[in-house]
């Protein structure tokens, strides 16, 4: 998942994917994660959640969040990103609420969610991103049966209860759109308006990480996209994605996916 401040104005995406890791990211899109193997945790701005098989989350637009998987083999999940037309009458409660939790527990899913989970699942045979431009009403009518049977089990409470978080959504747009650039903490707090006393500590409250890990996790995940997702020459990977040596991205990728490069792309790579 790539960070930024991402804009699907008529798209339903649906991935099969490997919930390793994701940064904290924003989007305009209804984000549903639905896991299928494994355990994960998952940060909605500065609370943490946690999911087993069979659990889903309905992640609101225009949040903060991030994900990684706890499972001591690996956590699968399913990735359902809604535009805001597929709203529908919940267009008021999912830009002006938020849930305390977004988690529904696998027990208490009901079995029409299961179905439409199923049948979005069978609609996309591969493991890229995929948009459905066909059967396009029964799209709409499919996430508005999610909304429909979810919504209703969660606590909402108007988004002006919760913390501001604009600063994390500055630095998370600041980054998306220079992550390939040489970035210093004590650059990005200017450019966000803040002193980078004021950063080093959002980075700790809400990014639960260090600004250094939270940028090349940012660079990372570009990475994994570029060699799952292209034929662009691993060798020029580390540059393309922000990395100033071969070295510090072969560390840092080791570190993270327990994979070289190489046998990532070998594992994960699409024809």
């Amino acid at each position: 998942m790539i960070p930024s401040y991402q804009k699907n104005n008529d798209s339903l995406e649906i991935k099969q994917e490997r919930a390793i890791y994701a940064s904290p990211h924003i989007h305009e899109a209804l984000e549903i994660i639905y896991v299928t193997e494994g355990t994960m945790e998952l940060g909605t701005e500065a609370d943490l959640f946690y999911l087993g098989k069979g659990d889903l989350a309905l992640i609101f637009p225009s949040l903060i969040h991030h994900r990684k998987e706890l499972s001591s083999d690996h956590c699968s999940c399913m990735t359902i990103l809604a535009a805001p037309s597929f709203f529908g009458s919940y267009e008021e409660p999912l830009h002006l609420q938020r849930p305390i939790n977004p988690v529904i527990k696998s027990t208490d899913i009901h079995s029409d969610v299961i179905y439409v989970l199923s049948a979005l699942s069978e609609a996309n045979t591969g493991n890229t991103p995929y948009t459905n431009k066909h059967q396009n009403s029964f799209n709409h009518v499919w996430i508005q049966v999610i909304l429909s049977r979810c919504i209703p089990l969660m606590d909402l409470h108007p988004r002006e209860s919760f913390r501001d978080f604009t600063l994390v959504s500055k630095v998370v747009a600041f980054v998306a759109n220079h992550y390939r650039d040489h970035l210093t903490l004590q650059q990005v707090a200017k450019e966000v308006g803040v002193s980078r006393f004021v950063l080093s500590r959002a980075f700790s409250n809400d990014f639960h990480q260090n600004f250094n890990h939270y940028i090349n996790s940012v660079r990372l995940e570009h990475a994994t996209a570029l060699l799952a997702d292209s034929d662009e020459p691993i060798k020029n990977v580390p540059e393309a994605c922000g990395f100033r040596s071969s070295v510090t991205f072969n560390r840092v990728f080791m570190e993270t996916y327990h994979l070289t490069p190489r046998q990532y792309r070998q594992k994960y790579h699409v024809s």
